[in-house]
């Protein structure tokens, strides 16, 4: 089973109360192909400019990602600075550089088109749309998207949410897509629009899944006391979940629900270093041990009578 990752490369300026890092790599793309590589081989489809290193796409290769459909380009990098208050809650953003993404027009290579799953990261959903149209007859499509295209290109964000089988988004994008104020509602209103799948990212408070008339899962997000930056945490868990349905196979019920929780150990790590440092240290034993982790998390015997 092949997979497929299109979305951002980029170059960050990070400040939390954990430090502060300038010229850290990071991007969606760079951040999903990561974690999806821990359970299956990728090709990775972005554009970078004259300014990105060539060293982390070098180690992205040892990890058996595919870069061949990685664009570079004359011009700047998307390049992003963003600080995170006392809470590590939501990053504000100080700077956003959009570069060579601006004029980015991804054409996938042949042999790429053959993707059977495929993870679309948050992008204009015009250019999300002409990835789909590139495809020949995948088995998943996961999508996410952002409250900037909800709120700037909703038309053109329904027409290829219309096209996809899972859509990720935050609570609070799910009740702007839907108009629904309870999560629950929200979702069903959103399969709706096409996917029958949806999962509801609410950052270290977990993630739901919605799939089809079955009832909701939650997945926690692991309790840490070493958080440094949560840049890319939702990207990490997108990543893991896609690369763990395509090492698989397949998208059944049960099988959702152990991507739901490997994507969230690999975002566990994501969030204890700045950008990618945690990702790329961290070995399959560590993953390991965190995935019995989540079982410990949430494993209780049954209540009695």
């Amino acid at each position: 089973m092949s997979l497929l990752v299109v979305g951002s490369m980029a170059i960050d300026n990070l400040k939390s109360p954990a430090g502060h890092r300038p010229e850290v790599i990071g991007g969606a793309a760079t951040f999903s192909s990561t974690t999806a590589a821990f359970f299956h081989p990728v090709r990775v489809v972005s554009v970078i400019g004259a300014d990105f290193p060539e060293e982390p796409l070098a180690e992205l290769g040892k990890r058996g990602i595919d870069c061949s459909g990685v664009e570079r380009t004359e011009g700047e990098s998307f390049r992003w600075t963003g600080e995170y208050g006392e809470d590590f809650g939501d990053a504000k953003t100080i700077d956003t550089k959009l570069g060579v993404l601006a004029t980015f027009d991804p054409v996938l290579p042949e042999s790429f088109r053959d993707s059977r799953f495929v993870f679309l990261a948050n992008n204009d959903p015009d250019i999300q749309g002409k990835i789909i149209d590139q495809l020949e007859d995948p088995e998943l499509i996961a999508l996410d998207t952002m409250n900037f295209w909800i709120e700037g290109k909703r038309e053109a964000l329904l027409k290829t949410i219309a096209r996809v089988d899972l859509l990720l988004v935050n609570d609070t994008e799910a009740r702007m897509l839907s108009g629904e104020k309870n999560i629950v509602k929200a979702a069903a209103a959103i399969q709706k629009l096409g996917p029958q799948i949806v999962i509801i990212k609410r950052g270290e408070f977990g993630a739901m899944l919605f799939v089809g008339d079955a009832k909701p899962f939650f997945v926690p997000a692991m309790p840490l006391t070493d958080v440094v930056d949560p840049t890319g945490a939702g990207d990490s868990f997108a990543g893991g979940l896609t690369g763990y349905l395509a090492g698989k196979g397949k998208v059944d019920a049960e099988t959702l629900r152990q991507a739901m929780v490997a994507g969230s150990a690999l975002a566990s790590f994501a969030v204890q270093g700045f950008g990618l440092d945690r990702l790329w240290e961290a070995s399959r034993e560590e993953l390991q041990e965190r995935l019995e982790g989540f079982v410990e998390l949430t494993r209780f015997e049954p209540l009695p009578h």
